[in-house]
């Protein structure tokens, strides 16, 4: 399954419950470009979370209400709180670790 595309008007509705995985990214970042396969992957093994991204050039105020100051950024969400975040690329491995620690919280 593929991550969805947020806006500021579907993020709350869309993070509010369940484990959610935001993607900030934008089209012109490279190692973006190298991450999104990788989140895709987990997207489609991993459906007991979803999986969403928010292009930082089309939502600016997102990003800075999550302070993102560098992509690609990953911001993990519970029940509509942000509770982690990973900056740059990650490996998938290192990825469904972190989501498992979430989702265990």
């Amino acid at each position: 399954m593929k991550p969805i595309e947020l806006t500021a008007a579907t993020f709350e509705n869309e993070t509010a419950s369940g484990v959610t995985v935001v993607d900030f990214w934008a089209s012109w970042c490279g190692p973006c470009r190298m991450l999104s396969p990788i989140v895709e992957e987990l997207a489609g093994e991993m459906t007991d979370v979803r999986f969403a991204k928010v292009n930082v050039d089309e939502e600016p105020a997102l990003a800075n209400a999550f302070k993102v100051s560098a992509i690609p950024t990953l911001i993990f969400m519970k029940d509509g709180q942000a509770v982690g975040q990973t900056v740059g690329v990650r490996g998938k491995e290192d990825l469904r670790a972190v989501i498992e620690k979430v989702k265990q919280a």
